[in-house]
Parts: structure tokens; sequence; C-alpha cells
């Protein structure tokens, strides 16, 4: 059986959630009267603490629409130069919006300095784009970032009239790990990062494992003007339902087991540690990435080779990358800890 540790976005749905699917009431969500699309916008929002939410085909498009509805032509965002919404979303914002992104480089654990986005906010002056929002991804790369950060940062940004707005794809990733370092609960910790943001967009189709579908939320008049944005980007659907039905099962059933993702993930890391030429970086929820050295930099294609060949999927080159999620088990985790200790066991 196939070990698929490329990317949480391969989860198949489960057996309940396609039961979810296949009873969910329709309607045409063009119209605004698709009950399982409007029952799910109304769930998100309120879970996260906001007047209204918008359903969307992809997080690309969610934060698309983000952007494009806090910025006009000749704004623009700070944004990191890791995060999503700039470097792996086609340059959408610039491309549809003429909205300039101002990429700053990224501290060691993901956050961007204050001093960095305080130095990045431009003079209202002809010269300059106008400096119109602070774009922050939680988690970023795996990464969890610091809450007192998030506060501090997003603080700073309103106390500068920016608006603020998260990439939380992997929100309740980030939730359920400060849940742990809090004793709290994850959906508690969930809105207690969403609200310090004015719009805030999470996926459905990693962790959580529907098949497709996002939301962003934020204030009703926000999301009226993401809602012409996501017209004119192709997004609007008919019998979206039945998508809406299996993202609502999945706030209802899945937030909590992304902890088992979690300790899948240090398990995966544990099981790496020691193995000359590999660096493996501690991961803080469900992502592990591995640096090949010295070496083993040479022999990265044969390794990806001889997983695939045992049925284990991963991506990277010098720099590996494995998500643990719903599909993956211990055994599998296990599987491939066993056949990158056997490749480079067979090497030495």
């Amino acid at each position: 059986m196939a070990v698929d540790l490329r990317s949480d976005t391969v989860t198949q749905p489960t057996p309940a959630m396609r039961a979810a699917m296949q009873a969910a009431p329709l309607g045409d969500d063009v119209f605004a009267d698709d009950p399982s699309v409007n029952a799910l916008q109304e769930k998100i929002a309120g879970l996260l603490g906001f007047e209204a939410a918008l359903f969307v085909p992809t997080g690309t498009q969610s934060n698309l629409c983000a952007i494009l509805s806090h910025c006009q032509r000749g704004d623009e965002y700070i944004v990191g130069q890791m995060a999503h919404c700039y470097r792996w979303e086609g340059g959408g914002a610039a491309v549809f919006g003429s909205v300039q992104p101002q990429p700053l480089n990224h501290e060691s654990d993901g956050t961007l300095a204050l001093a960095d986005i305080e130095a990045a906010i431009k003079p209202d002056d002809a010269h300059f784009a106008r400096t119109k929002l602070l774009a922050l991804e939680n988690t970023l790369g795996g990464k969890l970032l610091p809450f007192d950060y998030v506060q501090q940062a997003t603080a700073l940004a309103k106390s500068r009239g920016l608006s603020r707005h998260l990439d939380g794809a992997r929100l309740f990733n980030a939730a359920v790990a400060q849940a742990a370092q809090t004793g709290s609960n994850p959906l508690a910790e969930a809105r207690r990062i969403a609200q310090c943001f004015d719009s805030v967009s999470v996926c459905f189709s990693k962790g959580l494992g529907a098949p497709v579908g996002s939301a962003l939320c934020g204030s009703r008049e926000f999301i009226a003007r993401a809602h012409r944005i996501r017209k004119m980007a192709g997004g609007g659907m008919r019998q979206a339902g039945m998508l809406a039905a299996a993202a609502s099962h999945a706030l209802d059933h899945h937030v909590g087991r992304l902890a088992q993702d979690h300790a899948l993930a240090q398990h995966l890391a544990d099981g790496l540690a020691g193995i000359e030429g590999l660096q493996v970086e501690p991961p803080q929820t469900n992502i592990v990435f591995v640096d090949l050295t010295g070496a083993a930099r040479e022999q990265s294609a044969a390794l990806l080779k001889h997983l695939a060949g045992q049925g284990i999927q991963a991506t990277g080159l010098y720099r590996l990358r494995f998500v643990t999620h719903l599909d993956v088990d211990a055994a599998g985790v296990d599987r491939a800890v066993a056949a990158i200790r056997q490749f480079f066991d067979a090497r030495k």
C-alpha cells in the first residue's frame, strides 16, 4: 500500500465524509440559495468570530479575493519572502489587481521582524505605492508563529493604519499546536489567532481532509467586496453544497485529530535522527523538513527513486519535505523510516 507523504492535500474523503456529501441539501450558490454552503459560511464565520464568510474553490483564490478586497491599484501589501500568497500563487495580486507586494525576509522562527515591518511602511508620498496591508501566514512551513508575536505584529499594523490578513491555510494545525502549549482547546485557539486579523483564509482541503474548498472570513462589507472578486475570478459555483458538506464535516470531526498528524511527524523525525548526511528540522506540526548534506546531496534523486520503488512518495531534492495527514498511519511512517535507513545503510 502506498505511503503518500508529499502533502496533506492528497487525502481522500473518509466514508463518513462521503456520506455527508451524498446527503447534503443543495441549491445554487450563485443565487446564494445553497443551504449547505450557507450553513458552512455561517459555521466558519461564527467559529472564528467574524460577521461573514465566503466559500471559494481554493486557498489561492481566497487569498487573491482578500488582497484585492483590502487593496486597490497602486497599493501594496507587506508579506514574507516565503509566504504562499507571495511566492506560490502566481503573482496573482500583482497580475490581476496591480497590487504590489513588498516581501520581507523571515526570521528563523518564520516571523517578520517588527522593525522590518515598520521600515517597510511607505510614507504618504507620490513616489511610493500606498502601503495598505500586512499579510502573515500561520503555520508557515509547518512552523507555528508565536502568539505574542502575532499580537505584536498585528497591533503594529493596526497602529499604522494597515489592514491585516492571515493566510490560515493550516490555521487549525496552528491552533492544535498552540492548544498543546496553553492547555486550551483548538477551537478556542483558532479563534484567538483569527481575532488578531481583519480577514482570515482557511483551507479545508489540507489537514482537515476535505476534497476541495477554502473559506475567507471577515466583516460583511469586506465579504461583499470579496464576493465580487470571486465572481470575476470565476469562483462562483452552482450546487457547491456537496463540497461545503465535506468541509462542515471536517470542522466537526477532523480538527482534534490533527494532533495525531503532529505526533506522527515527530515520530518520523525521531526515526530519521542520526542518519549521516541527514539534517532533520524538528517539526512543530505535521511537516518534516530534511536537508541532505555532504555526500548525501548527490544521492537525493536516487533516494527519491528508491522510496518510490517501495511505494513511498515525497517531494524535494536537497531539502526533502514529508507531510503527515489522516491517510498516513504509524505503520506507514515506520515503512518510510525503514526505507530511508535501508537506502543509506546500503551505501556505507
